[in-house]
């Protein structure tokens, strides 16, 4: 490969936005929260506190979902609406929800499942 060609192909990767350079692989997802809690906010629907269990299940105070991870994106289920799925960013405990339009909501893992859902 020609030096040209690689500072190109440098150019390109570097010019990519950052949401999408450093978003977690599927298998990141799947470790980080199965058998987690996740104390967050989203930018539409406000804060949240739910339990990921490792069987796909997700439960907060008042209400249940289902998560799963297709391809290299968290997808969340609630009340029979279709899933909406987003790519995560993953810093220690802290996490980002990423969509189309950006930044959608963060969030802290917590260990375990401290509140019993």
């Amino acid at each position: 490969m020609t030096p040209f060609r690689l500072i190109l192909g440098f150019a390109m990767l570097t010019a990519l936005p950052a949401s999408a350079q450093d978003t977690a692989s599927a298998r990141e997802i799947s470790a980080a929260i199965a058998g987690n809690t996740v104390r967050g906010a989203m930018v539409a629907s406000g804060g949240f506190e739910e339990y990921y269990a490792p069987d796909g299940s997700i439960r907060g105070a008042d209400y249940a979902g289902a998560w799963s991870v297709a391809g290299n994106r968290l997808c969340l289920a609630y009340d029979g609406n279709p899933a909406s799925c987003w790519a995560v960013r993953l810093s220690g405990p802290n996490l980002v929800w990423v969509g189309a339009s950006g930044d959608e909501g963060t969030g802290t893992i917590l260990p375990g499942n401290p509140n019993n859902f």
